[in-house]
């Protein structure tokens, strides 16, 4: 048990189904009917489910043909990412100004720290009470979980959803967990779960009472951080709510240029490194910028407003077609650049609408092996082929020789 001096007080809130709710107070026919929000052909990816459809085997990210088969009857909408934007900074608002530490870590989740606030008012009853103004003011249900740290709690949130809440106290963290299989761990996905399955372990319980050590032989690093949590024990703090409004790379020539591939191609691997920050970060784009600037210090800027996304293609390709508006003067160019804002929090399953299987899969290799090994190790053939082309590059303040960045984009 933790020393009193060191035990927190965490909450975890998660809107119940939350793209299924915003539809449904849209449209109150929808109420008790199985809905799937999601891309609306046989290659489409379910983006969210109501817990009617869940009942028949329905997941998040499960593609649209398996999800037709197992609930024929279900109701397909495409889903309206600017109605779920809004209404999450709706329940961000009232939760800022109601708690002195919150963390918005999705479009639908948030992690509170309570710790001190039993000295003036009970936390869970205050919590309970923040739940109730939520559901009121938003006509939104959300569950929450509290316990001394992020894992249990949000653990506890999973297990009273839907519209529910659950307290649990200090000491008895691991006897909540240890009944729980596998899966219900944050951090334990299919592969993972699959690996901890042949080595016989199904539950947290199991789990907790490896040896830290043989398990970290296995997973790595990842195995020390679960013992951890399977035991109830994970420090990282609530980190304070900040919106990242934009996000930006520019590229600046030793050697100006009119070289309209090379133009092309840098414009394209840009675009792709900033949609992996956007993914890594549960982020998508609404507006998208190109800047050029001439030889002569002449800066020219054109922006265009996109449905909310965080794929590549798409964002690419509307790169490309702003460029072509936008050089009109074939003067040589000093520098080019790419800016994504009006960024929205939101999972990597609302950029699937309308998206296949197979492109949210190649999307989650690709962030696999950037995520292991750097940003640089993969990308599409036209933006790594840039250095190939042009050799007197430099990235804007780098003060990096043209040979190095050349090797880093290999």
């Amino acid at each position: 048990m933790m020393k009193p001096a060191s035990v927190r007080t965490i909450a975890h809130f998660d809107l119940d189904s939350f793209f299924v709710s915003v539809e449904r107070l849209k449209n109150p026919e929808l109420l008790g009917k199985p809905v799937i929000v999601g891309g609306m052909s046989d290659r489409g990816v379910v983006a969210a489910c109501s817990y009617e459809a869940r009942a028949f085997g329905v997941s998040s990210a499960m593609p649209g043909k398996m999800a037709r088969r197992l609930c024929p009857d279900a109701i397909w909408i495409r889903g309206d990412f600017e109605s779920y934007a809004k209404l999450s900074n709706d329940v961000t608002e009232i939760m800022e100004g109601k708690l002195p530490l919150l963390e918005k870590a999705s479009i639908d989740e948030f992690y509170a720290d309570f710790t001190g606030m039993d000295k003036y008012f009970g936390s869970y009853q205050y919590a309970t009470e923040l739940r109730e103004k939520i559901t009121k003011e938003t006509g939104l249900s959300i569950s929450f979980g509290m316990s001394t740290c992020k894992t249990v709690s949000k653990v506890a949130t999973n297990e009273s959803k839907p519209n529910g809440h659950r307290l649990i106290k200090v000491g008895e963290e691991r006897s909540f967990l240890s009944p729980l299989p596998i899966h219900k761990m944050p951090m334990i996905g299919k592969v993972t779960g699959q690996q901890l399955r042949n080595l016989g372990i199904t539950s947290i319980g199991m789990l907790a009472e490896m040896p830290r050590k043989m398990l970290e032989a296995v997973l790595g690093k990842s195995g020390t951080s679960l013992w951890e949590k399977a035991n109830g024990i994970d420090t990282s703090p609530v980190i304070p709510h900040h919106d990242q409004k934009s996000m930006s790379k520019e590229m600046t020539f030793d050697k100006d240029t009119t070289d309209v591939s090379l133009l092309r191609s840098i414009l394209v691997k840009m675009t792709e490194e900033l949609c992996y920050d956007l993914r890594r970060k549960n982020r998508c784009v609404g507006q998208l910028s190109v800047k050029i600037r001439y030889s002569n210090f002449d800066t020219h800027l054109r922006q265009l407003s996109v449905s909310y996304t965080a794929n590549d293609h798409d964002l690419q390709e509307k790169a490309l077609e702003i460029f072509e508006k936008l050089y009109d003067r074939r003067l040589l160019i000093r520098l080019i650049g790419v800016k994504f804002s009006k960024l929205v929090p939101g999972f990597s399953q609302i950029q699937l609408f309308d998206q296949s299987a197979h492109m949210a899969d190649l999307y989650q290799a690709m962030d696999r092996i950037r995520h292991k090994h750097g940003i640089k190790a993969v990308g599409k053939v036209f933006g790594m082929q840039l250095y190939e082309r042009r050799k007197e590059i430099r990235v804007e303040g780098s003060g990096l020789p043209a040979e190095k960045l050349k090797r880093m984009y290999q």
